[in-house]
């Protein structure tokens, strides 16, 4: 029998190498980023407000050249080029699909930043690397989608340095919300029994040997970023009919409603968590 986390794998891997989901995201968010964004402003541009948390996310680093980091569920790569590009930090973007895979190995050439940034297949649950191997470990929007969160944690501790910094963003729930039958919808969309709480990211990381530098409460951005990528798909839906299917056209719409509807009842949460390992 697979392991909760293996089949969580194949059903992550499967969804982001399909060409709909690599179409959405491309076309969207612009092929650079597939993360929540931080808005100044109705209708602000999509992969604006993506590079915006990265760049504010960066803000609460002290990188230099040499510095390294990985970005666990690296997407396209977006964040991995900036802290790159901007400080000069070695990056290696670990991430299971390879049809994302293939773009941020094809954008990062494009920049010529090919010596700073390197693109490895793996799990996050299994980081390929020895202990103590980085200065950063980074990820956005990514550890929900892991059947094993305490696992990917784990190898968190054990590949980041003593005294490294551990900073992520990922949709959560709120803490005092019980599970059934309040979040099915929100479950069944991404195909998962649960999410994470910031008290369990917390506890499990203190418990862990980490301290907790900041946590950041951003959760209205996530209703916002949810709200804006709706608005966007309803009004290009039919210009990218040929590269996105009606069908998941449809099924993501009716998703990111039920995020909106989670996030205005309170259900959600996001923001930027900032750890540090003793």
């Amino acid at each position: 029998m697979k392991s909760d986390y293996k089949k969580a794998v194949e059903t992550a891997e499967h969804y982001y190498n399909s060409a709909d989901a690599d179409a959405f995201y491309a076309a969207i968010w612009g092929g650079e980023d597939i993360h929540v964004g931080l808005y100044e402003s109705d209708g602000e541009d999509i992969g604006e407000a993506s590079a915006r948390t990265v760049r504010h996310m960066a803000s609460k680093l002290e990188l230099k050249p040499g510095t390294r980091v990985i970005d666990i569920g690296a997407g396209y790569g977006g964040a991995a080029r900036y802290l790159a590009r901007e400080t000069g930090a070695d990056v290696t973007c670990l991430n299971l699909s390879e049809k994302e895979n293939a773009r941020n190995r094809r954008l990062t050439a494009e920049q010529g930043l090919e010596d700073k940034v390197e693109v490895v297949h793996g799990l996050f649950e299994d980081i390929p690397f020895p202990d103590n191997s980085f200065d950063v470990v980074w990820s956005q929007e990514a550890l929900l989608h892991s059947g094993d969160r305490i696992r990917v944690l784990q190898e968190v501790s054990r590949v980041l340095k003593p005294g490294g910094d551990f900073i992520f963003t990922d949709p959560m729930k709120a803490a005092d919300i019980d599970d059934a039958p309040t979040y099915q919808p929100i479950y069944q969309r991404i195909h998962l029994p649960d999410m994470a709480s910031i008290g369990f990211y917390q506890a499990t990381l203190e418990g862990l040997g980490f301290e907790t530098v900041e946590i950041e409460d951003l959760t209205y951005q996530l209703r916002n970023h949810y709200a804006r990528v709706a608005e966007e798909l309803k009004s290009r839906r039919h210009a990218l009919k040929h590269q996105i299917s009606p069908e998941y056209a449809e099924r993501m719409l009716n998703g990111l409603k039920d995020w909106v509807e989670g996030a205005d009842a309170g259900q959600l949460c996001w923001g930027v968590l900032h750890f540090r390992k003793r």
